[in-house]
């Protein structure tokens, strides 16, 4: 361990990982850094297979609904109850691995500039060509280095930074990492992308439903975001907009005229294609192949429709029911049981 790594701690959440999280745990703990494990719940044994390891176990309480923040919340406090000196904290979900140099890198560019709150880096999907969920995970994880506006959940973090932003808001079911970012750029933070490999994920995504649900998720995350305080952005109200724009209001306005046009709004619907077209252009200029560039445009527009039942998914928990939304899961708990 260097010396800009000597006060870097871990924080890994989990639930129901199975294999995915032994890899994760292999990947951080025998590096020296103290591993905090968060189990949400978990029912294969993830808490036990942490503690085998020599990984600090945080399990939550099943009786508060659970979330990706909260559980990355409790790991951050019991870090810093134990080990208050800590400068940095990694976070890591337990589907995915740290990569040999990551934390040495991430840690020499966050001791040099003072202001940088987060970085990140690449992202690669472990078994991108298993499927084309994989292939379009892997799509997203790519980006341009430089400063950027959220992490996503991989991401180490200036501890300062992180407590005087109040960490995560543990009430948001998906989105929080967006969040977070947007108070700390606020507050003047920089975050940045760094040109340097930062771990693989594994999404383990085979089924079309899996897709439909991570992708609702999305929504949910646009739509929560939007009428939050620290969320409601340009960025994310335009997101809502698009989506109900495509999935409601040009449908029906397209049944609507049906009649009065005897047909010709139809047309209106080759918008969809329009749409694909661009998406598949943007794809092509960040340097995607035209395989995968019409893939990403293909699932972007079907997507949509998932995103749609995301957005309308919280609005009716909020509204009608007057309910938090619970955890979106999308993948299965794993098949193979920790030992």
């Amino acid at each position: 361990m260097s010396y800009r790594t000597r006060f870097v701690g871990i924080v890994v959440i989990g639930r129901n990982e199975g294999e995915r999280l032994r890899r994760c745990l292999a990947s951080v703990v025998p590096g020296g850094h103290p591993v905090v494990y968060v189990d949400s719940g978990s029912a294969d044994g993830s808490a036990e297979l942490a503690r085998s390891t020599g990984a600090i176990v945080v399990e939550l309480d099943p009786s508060i609904p659970f979330t990706a923040a909260r559980g990355r919340n409790a790991g951050f406090r019991q870090l810093m109850e134990m080990f208050p000196a800590i400068h940095f904290v990694q976070f890591v979900d337990g589907d995915c691995e740290l990569t040999p140099g990551w934390l040495d890198a991430a840690a020499a560019i966050m001791n040099s500039e003072p202001k940088l709150a987060a970085v990140r880096g690449n992202l690669l999907e472990r078994n991108r060509d298993c499927s084309v969920y994989a292939r379009l995970c892997n799509m997203e994880w790519r980006g341009p280095v430089g400063d950027i506006c959220s992490t996503g959940g991989i991401a180490l973090f200036r501890v300062d930074a992180f407590q005087q932003a109040g960490g995560f808001d543990a009430k948001i079911v998906a989105g929080e990492e967006a969040e977070l970012c947007r108070r700390l750029l606020a507050k003047g933070c920089v975050i940045r992308r760094i040109d340097a490999e930062m771990g693989t994920h594994d999404c383990a995504m085979t089924r079309f439903v899996e897709w439909w649900k991570r992708t609702a998720r999305s929504g949910h995350s646009f739509a929560e975001s939007a009428v939050s305080e620290a969320g409601a952005t340009d960025r994310n109200r335009h997101a809502v907009n698009s989506i109900m724009f495509w999935t409601l209001l040009l449908p029906a306005l397209v049944a609507a005229l049906v009649w009065p046009t005897r047909g010709l709004s139809l047309l209106l619907l080759l918008s969809y294609l329009v749409l694909w077209f661009r998406v598949a252009r943007s794809r092509r200029a960040r340097g995607d192949s035209s395989s995968d560039a019409r893939l990403y445009a293909t699932f972007c527009v079907i997507g949509k429709f998932a995103q749609a039942r995301g957005v309308l998914m919280y609005h009716w928990n909020q509204s009608v029911r007057r309910k938090r939304s619970r955890l979106i899961e999308y993948k299965s708990p794993a098949t193979t049981r920790p030992h």
